[in-house]
């Protein structure tokens, strides 16, 4: 089952700000959440140098726009009422806000027109380009296509696996085994995940249930203080999706592995296996094997290819 999660299109100054301001380094200059409503519509930022010249061709208006020492000098070059002027024009755009890098103190010109048009000017401690790399990052963070999806997700030895199945079929007996293995919980029963750069996925717990197990007969359990604090995780990339379903339910089970399942979450497929579920089975141990499978995979050892190519080999008629 797949739970759609909101894909945000835009975001707020203030969002941004309350989210980001600690790793970026960002301090208010007007102290007044002035412009916080503003909206940031593109997950990147923009260096005005050419607006502030007077090009507004493909001005990236829908960014945040940063000031670093090149712009700042340039601004310093041109008499006052002209550099003031030139501010004007550029907030007259609709742009989200302004960030001064290198802790720089912004002229007051531009604090005054920023501050008419409603427009929020932060400053930063970091140089220029890292804090550009950094918010970028973090835009993207926030922008990233999001979905949720039911099952439980578990780094087994770097390999992050999901566990798919209907209600009961021993999805938490599995995970807890996993767990007594020395393996690390990402997420029980509900997995949220993130697309990165529209190539991999990156799955999380929701916050309330983060580090806690729901274990029919024993309740909620916190999985931290059972197994010690290397038994969770908060973020994982995805590698593998098994589903466990009732032996009765399958007309067929794959007893080679030759042809590859794929699992679709986000328009990016992600190798998958259905492991039958049948009294006796280990299934933690079953799904421990299809992680480190899989794991040779992803370095170039295929067992199941690696094996029809021996036999067909001996099959082959001798000269």
């Amino acid at each position: 089952m797949v739970f759609a999660d909101p894909t945000y299109t835009a975001i707020s100054v203030g969002e941004f700000f309350s989210r980001h301001s600690g790793s970026l380094r960002m301090e208010q200059m007007d102290h007044a959440s002035m412009g916080f409503e503003r909206k940031i519509s593109e997950p990147t930022v923009n260096r005005p140098g050419l607006a502030l010249s007077g090009f507004y061709s493909y001005f990236a208006e829908k960014r945040i726009q940063v000031f670093g020492a090149a712009e700042l000098s340039y601004l310093a070059s041109l008499p006052h009422d002209e550099a003031q002027g030139r501010c004007r024009a550029l907030c007259e755009n609709p742009i989200p806000c302004i960030v001064v890098a290198r802790g720089s103190e912004p002229p007051t010109y531009l604090l005054g027109e920023a501050a008419a048009a409603g427009i929020a000017v932060f400053r930063t401690g970091m140089v220029t380009m890292n804090f550009l790399n950094a918010a970028t990052l973090a835009l993207y963070h926030d922008f990233a296509p999001r979905k949720s999806e039911y099952g439980s997700m578990v780094d087994i030895l770097g390999v992050g696996t999901l566990i798919r199945g209907s209600s009961g079929i021993g999805k938490s007996e599995c995970v807890l085994g996993l767990l007594e293995r020395g393996h690390s919980l990402v997420s029980d029963d509900m997995t949220r995940f993130r697309s990165m750069e529209e190539r991999e996925l990156h799955g999380t717990s929701p916050d309330l249930t983060r580090h806690h197990m729901e274990v029919r007969g024993l309740g909620v359990i916190n999985v931290m203080s059972i197994f010690g604090v290397g038994s969770v995780r908060l973020e994982k990339r995805l590698d593998l999706v098994v589903s466990l379903r009732d032996w009765q339910e399958l007309e067929e089970v794959d007893r080679i592995g030759l042809d590859p399942e794929f699992f679709e979450i986000l328009n990016i497929q992600v190798p998958h296996v259905t492991i039958p579920v049948r009294m006796g089975r280990d299934l933690a141990r079953l799904v421990e094997v299809a992680a480190l499978d899989q794991k040779l995979k992803a370095m170039g050892h295929h067992s199941a290819l690696e094996f029809n190519q021996r036999l067909m080999q001996i099959m082959q008629p001798k000269p």
